[in-house]
């Protein structure tokens, strides 16, 4: 699986905005009579949902706050600053601001809440669910607030209509085609963070920049993530397990060529990136080994373990603003 030529994806998108079209037309019909065909999901001819175009959101109320979801997605950092405390945002871990395929979308993930996670060993709202993004992903503990946002606040409510329009056509409750992320296949040599330092030199550095602490316009906005420091997501989040990064690499970079990398690539380069010391996993109260054994036991990680001849786990937190 390569990356679509230009034409290919012009003709999925087209499919994808002609089954969304029918969609709407069955629907119609089916509200004036109730013995027409049921609305079909709408799909493109990659056999991958369809979710709308921003084109597509409503005037008013709903579309007002729709659209407030898809900037928090897309400037976390901006619209929920006080939550956030490091230099990511939803839409970097959920590419096309939550639309794309095997990058965890949203229109997939949406339908799948309320689900047990075993992360933390219980039935998970999508508004919990969230609350963990805020606390793992975007390292809430270094933000001004000290914490995701609080249970019921408008910034789920936001987001979470924002997925909910994103996933208007998806049937609940199904896993569905394309997503959360790939699963790579274990390679007879398994990961090496020595490997995977020459496979992100030749295709990660150029945006991530070779000490991987991303790239920022002109302006000081962020253009690509920092991948490791005090500014990348903690060792609580799903990207810090390699498996998981090996996945999102795998079916989506280097930006625009996805599955350009083999498997073994994906896997070393995924090691290389989660052999760097980033902020602390917050649920570690005790030592490093305690957490490891009661958080990470079973993961492909490098929490608690040495790597270059350190114990990887005590965390790295921002530098102090000056004056405080």
């Amino acid at each position: 699986m390569g990356a679509k030529p230009a034409k290919a994806q012009e003709n999925t998108q087209l499919s994808g905005a002609q089954a969304r079209e029918a969609m709407v037309a069955a629907r119609a019909a089916r509200k004036k009579d109730g013995g027409a065909p049921a609305p079909m999901q709408p799909v493109g001819h990659d056999g991958y949902f369809a979710p709308p175009t921003d084109a597509e959101i409503p005037d008013g109320p709903n579309g007002d706050a729709i659209r407030r979801g898809r900037d928090l997605f897309i400037n976390t950092g901006k619209f929920a600053s006080q939550y956030v405390g490091n230099s990511m945002a939803c839409a970097q871990c959920h590419l096309d601001a939550g639309r794309r395929e095997n990058s965890a979308p949203m229109w997939a993930a949406y339908v799948q809440y309320p689900k047990y996670r075993a992360k933390n060993k219980k039935v998970n709202t999508l508004e919990e669910r969230i609350q963990g993004c805020f606390t793992y992903s975007m390292n809430a503990q270094a933000s001004p607030a000290g914490k995701a946002p609080p249970p019921g606040d408008d910034v789920y409510k936001d987001l979470m209509i924002y997925m909910s329009w994103l996933a208007d056509g998806a049937p609940t409750g199904e896993a569905m085609h394309g997503g959360g992320y790939i699963k790579v296949p274990q390679t007879k040599d398994g990961y090496d963070w020595k490997r995977g330092q020459a496979v992100f030199a030749q295709n990660c550095a150029l945006c991530h920049g070779a000490d991987g602490q991303g790239r920022h316009e002109a302006d000081g906005s962020l253009r690509f993530p920092p991948l490791w420091g005090p500014e990348a997501y903690n060792w609580g989040a799903g990207m810090a397990r390699i498996d998981t990064a090996a996945g999102f690499i795998k079916a989506n970079m280097p930006l625009g060529k996805p599955y350009s990398l083999t498997d073994q690539e994906a896997w070393d380069v995924a090691a290389f990136i989660n052999s760097h010391e980033r902020p602390k996993d917050p649920r570690q109260t005790g030592s490093i080994e305690e957490a490891r054994q009661k958080f990470h036991e079973n993961e492909k990680s490098y929490y608690g373990r040495e790597v270059g001849g350190k114990i990887l786990g005590a965390g790295v937190a921002r530098a102090a603003a000056p004056g405080t």
